[in-house]
């Protein structure tokens, strides 16, 4: 190893002793409230289905419109944090994020479906936080720690189960207008939090590359391809299941299950893969992100096979929603290990931003061909989960086909 690797190596070694982990852990909580506003359309969803009359295409729609943004949005916040440094980014994100919100909730109050989807669109934008955190995580820490620290901010995605669990019931305890209000003002909160405690990385530096020719760079990398498959796999399917799975779990079982019960569902799915992430960033730092991804890629079409069987509402249609989830949570957590040795230092920010971009992108599609592939007669959606278990399978094939890769000691 060169001395200047050394050096810089020691440095971000003792940056991580001397409160990395705290900044990781506050970028963690920022993206929870931003994750919190990002899906607070999918717990409410039988609500607005009630009130405007929507069908399954309608609500899929809806259901997918945050996720657009979301993940489209993911590759400029990526490089502009390359510039601007994750401290500024967080702040902006959380703050864009508050008029949207509110939107969403006139929306609602007023009954109008085509404000709706506007509000809902906008709503991405807190959804982007996620390509903030990762470079800004990255950065804190040592090569060889990068899957654990990336792991740690990823389970920001409680984010989502939070939405989950706590917005139908907000919504009875307090209110509409009020539940919303109260995202809005911890949104605003977190971002002042940000701005006066959150510092970037002392061996961060910011990049001055003008921010189109950046991405075209990162585009030309075939690391950013291969890991934007995989990541649209694993992340893709926790998007795709934490904004649907409420309205799947009240159309499959509809005896079984109302909207609280299914907001339940939907939080432990969550938690399980925020759980698992973290333990998949660890495992690939020290086994290598390829067979963390395997072992991943081979759960989730495993798993999305069994539901695709529609087994009756109990304990087994629960383990197997769990299984699937943390296997996501094992991808993810594998599959960003594998961004950061494969990149080069300055373009970290801009291949996380496509990656992202493309986890979020592939969140968006399946709720639509959910939608469109539901059968009325059978009430079933095996076709939309049968697609899901073919494209496990070809991005199983394709991982197994890529180069390991491993953080230099």
């Amino acid at each position: 190893m060169a001395p200047t690797q050394v050096s810089t190596q020691t440095t971000a070694n003792t940056a991580q002793l001397n409160g990395g982990f705290g900044q990781v852990v506050l970028a963690t909580l920022a993206s929870t409230v931003g994750f919190w506003a990002w899906m607070i359309i999918a717990p409410l969803q039988n609500l607005y289905s009630q009130q405007m009359g929507l069908n399954q295409g309608e609500v899929s729609l809806l259901l997918a419109m945050p996720v657009l943004v979301g993940a489209l949005g993911r590759i400029v916040v990526g490089a502009l944090t390359d510039r601007l440094g994750g401290r500024k980014v967080f702040a902006f994100v959380l703050l864009a994020g508050v008029p949207p919100l509110l939107l969403v909730a006139l929306a609602g109050s007023i009954h109008s479906y085509p404000l709706l989807l506007v509000a809902a669109f906008l709503l991405g934008i807190p959804g982007t936080i996620f390509a903030a955190g990762i470079p800004f995580a990255s950065a804190w820490f040592a090569p060889a720690r990068r899957g654990f620290a990336n792991g740690v901010f990823g389970m920001g995605m409680i984010g989502t189960a939070v939405a989950a669990f706590f917005t139908p019931r907000l919504l009875r305890w307090i209110g509409y207008w009020p539940t919303h209000l109260l995202v809005a003002v911890l949104m605003v909160a977190m971002a002042v939090l940000v701005w006066v405690v959150m510092r970037d990385s002392p061996v961060w530096t910011p990049s001055r590359q003008p921010l189109i020719p950046k991405v075209l760079g990162a585009l030309k990398l075939p690391v950013t391809w291969q890991m934007a498959f995989l990541y649209a796999i694993v992340f893709g399917g926790f998007v795709a299941f934490s904004t649907y799975l409420p309205k799947y779990l009240m159309t499959i079982y509809p005896s079984e299950v109302d909207p609280v019960g299914a907001g339940t569902r939907t939080a432990m799915f969550a938690v399980a893969a925020v759980i698992a992430r973290p333990i998949g960033g660890v495992l690939a730092d020290k086994l290598g992100p390829k067979l963390v991804s395997l072992v991943s890629l081979a759960g989730i079409v495993a798993t999305a096979y069994i539901v695709g069987q529609q087994p009756p509402e109990g304990i087994v249609t629960g383990a197997v929603f769990l299984f699937m989830a943390a296997a996501m949570g094992l991808g993810m957590g594998g599959v960003f290990a594998w961004v950061g040795p494969s990149t080069p230092p300055d373009k970290v920010g801009a291949v996380t931003g496509v990656v992202a971009a493309a986890g979020g992108l592939g969140g968006y599609f399946p709720p639509l061909v959910m939608g469109l592939t539901y059968h009325t007669e059978t009430n079933s959606y095996w076709l939309g989960l049968w697609l899901l278990v073919i494209v496990g399978a070809v991005a199983l094939v394709v991982a197994g086909m890529l180069r390991d890769a491993r953080a230099r000691k």
